[in-house]
């Protein structure tokens, strides 16, 4: 199976553009390029339906839990201009591809 390339990475913070949680704010806590999903902290919350397992220490019954989101249904924000924004690419003179801001041309890599 071919692997989807997505903007979005791992501890980026992003904004949710569609669905019921739209207009919410949290960081990335997995992304998923097989199915081009990402699961973002504090959004999409389902219940899971669990069966106790005392050797695991685990309780049973309903547990909420965060549920991937589409990852066209999210969109970076800038960590320069705090705003959502699409993500461009730059080469650096040392060589380095980062991701750049599309309106305020910042870097958005460390």
């Amino acid at each position: 199976m071919s692997r989807l390339a997505t903007p979005i990475r791992r501890n980026d913070n992003v904004v949710v553009t569609m669905g019921k949680d739209r207009g919410k704010r949290g960081r990335v806590l997995k992304v998923l390029p097989e199915t081009n999903r990402v699961v973002v902290e504090g959004v999409n919350f389902i219940g899971r339906h669990t069966r106790p397992n005392p050797s695991k220490n685990i309780k049973g019954g309903i547990v909420k839990r965060e549920a991937s989101v589409h990852a066209s249904n999210v969109q970076l924000v800038c960590p320069e201009c705090a705003a959502p924004t699409r993500i461009g690419h730059r080469i650096l003179g040392d060589g380095r591809k980062v991701r750049i801001c599309r309106k305020c041309q910042g870097v958005v890599d460390k």
